[in-house]
């Protein structure tokens, strides 16, 4: 029975937690879960101060240095 396709993220967010325990079952579900931690801290606010540190050339020497690294 096809079922129409999610589009909500709480539609997602159920049918995929269905999925984890249809496949893993309720203890590997919550080990796999377990797993992502939302972390702590603005990184918004963290990665605009190091980046105020920063010059345009400087960043582009790094993409190029990142680019020609073996």
């Amino acid at each position: 029975m096809n079922q129409p396709k999610p589009t909500t993220i709480p539609e997602i967010r159920r049918v995929g937690l269905e999925a984890l325990c249809e496949r893993l079952g309720p203890a590997g579900t919550l080990r796999f879960l377990q797993q992502f931690d939302g972390g702590q801290g603005d990184y918004t606010q963290d990665r605009q101060a190091w980046l105020d540190r920063l010059t345009v050339e400087q960043i582009a020497q790094s993409i190029e240095q990142r680019r020609n690294a073996p």
